[in-house]
């Protein structure tokens, strides 16, 4: 099995009902793991496979698994970030409305590693088609002993709950999202103590991205060694990724990690639309920084996305077209992030509303050349280590790249009094 995300899904997208998950070999990582593996044998071999993780940061799964304390007397939670609302990312809409059966799965290895005993998929308010197959898949999983007490008789127990969210995407943030389903406001806790060692009510809990969760199933079923085969580079196993913009062919694709840019633009997304040309593009979603087209030989994995100076985040290629306006891109985006803050910190309530307007002043061709300055200034000012998450580091990512970048586009619509682009 080549690609172990999507090579099930039909090709009306679908979703699978337990037969026809379980005719993919769905669940066999499951029994595998369950009558073959301790709970330790089977957090090495998530180790071994050298998972990272799929909604951004690239953290290694197991080691964040490791954190929670053994023998714990009180309840361990399991936390699936399902909240998927960064801009231009659509991956695990797939996942979740075609297999979710798969996340199922992944969803009982990893609490069976961890020692979880309640699991909840925290899953996008606006994701309707994906909550009802979520939940008919947790009826078909239940009726088939797969979930609840005494699973497939092995005398391991998980109870696992669908909620859904209000829409906001500070829920991404692992500790917003917690906040949230116990019913508080939305705002991100100060760490330590981490989630592993008090998260939901006080008790130890892991957060993870949809996607990380459906990587478990494959990589218990057929071995770390085969799991890191998959990938081309340093990084193990495949991504699913995706491309935006005035490009021939939009959509997501399921990849081995290392796949260089220009393949994923080229072969995948068809190379740009007719009568445009690439002018720069976002490699991980709209908070990231701009790379231009000479990068598009790097290879997709952490670790060459950060040394070129931006991040893969979500694997997600946002394309800046020649003939769109980089002032009026960063203002919308910035429009976004400033809409979603919670409000908790000053950097991120009030930097994000002031930037938007320096932003729409210049787009407007009503800015000053002081107004890039101070620019520059708040996205130093909301840059990591100053704010209660990362979401005002991310915002700023797109705006610090783009004022490096299309300098001459910002002072031309101050020096002109328009926009170039006619926007």
């Amino acid at each position: 099995m080549e690609q172990p995300l999507t090579a099930m899904i039909p090709s009306d997208r679908s979703a699978l009902s337990l037969a026809e998950y379980e005719r993919h070999g769905g669940y066999r990582g499951l029994r595998r793991t369950l009558s073959q593996y301790s709970p330790e044998d089977a957090l090495e071999i998530v180790k071994s496979s050298r998972l990272r993780g799929r909604g951004g940061a690239g953290f290694p799964t197991a080691l964040k698994w490791s954190f929670v304390p053994k023998e714990y007397p009180g309840p361990t939670y399991l936390i699936a970030n399902a909240d998927e609302m960064e801009p231009g990312t659509f991956k695990d809409r797939l996942l979740l409305e075609s297999t979710a059966h798969q996340l199922i799965e992944g969803m009982i290895l990893a609490a069976y590693c961890i020692g979880a005993d309640t699991g909840y998929i925290f899953l996008r308010g606006e994701y309707t088609r994906a909550a009802r197959n979520i939940l008919r898949a947790l009826d078909e999983a239940c009726e088939a002993g797969i979930l609840g007490s005494n699973i497939l008789d092995s005398g391991f127990s998980f109870d696992l709950y669908l909620h859904t969210g209000a829409g906001r995407y500070i829920c991404g943030e692992e500790t917003a999202l917690i906040n949230a389903l116990e019913g508080r406001r939305a705002h991100p806790r100060a760490k330590p103590p981490f989630p592993q060692v008090s998260g939901l009510f006080g008790h130890p809990t892991v957060v993870n991205n949809t996607e990380t969760l459906c990587n478990i199933p494959h990589i218990l079923a057929n071995g770390a060694e085969w799991y890191q085969d998959l990938g081309r580079g340093d990084d193990s196993g495949t991504k699913l990724f995706s491309a935006a913009g005035r490009v021939r062919n939009p959509g997501v694709w399921e990849l081995p990690m290392g796949t260089p840019i220009h393949e994923i633009l080229e072969d995948h997304a068809g190379g740009m639309a007719e009568g445009f040309s690439l002018r720069a593009f976002q490699p991980g979603g709209a908070s990231t920084d701009f790379l231009l087209p000479e990068d598009l030989n790097l290879r997709m994995d952490y670790d060459a996305i950060g040394k070129a100076g931006s991040r893969m985040g979500t694997g997600a290629l946002i394309v800046l077209d020649d003939q769109s306006c980089p002032v009026g891109m960063v203002k919308n985006l910035s429009q976004f992030f400033a809409r979603e803050s919670c409000g908790w910190c000053t950097p991120c309530r009030d930097g994000l509303p002031w930037m938007v307007q320096l932003l729409d002043q210049i787009e407007q061709g009503q800015g000053q050349m002081s107004d890039l300055d101070t620019l520059a200034w708040q996205c130093r000012f909301m840059g990591p280590g100053n704010t209660f998450c990362a979401l005002a580091p991310g915002a700023a990512e797109p705006v610090q790249s783009a004022l490096r970048l299309f300098r001459d586009e910002f002072e031309h619509h101050i020096n002109q009094g328009r926009c170039p682009y006619g926007a």
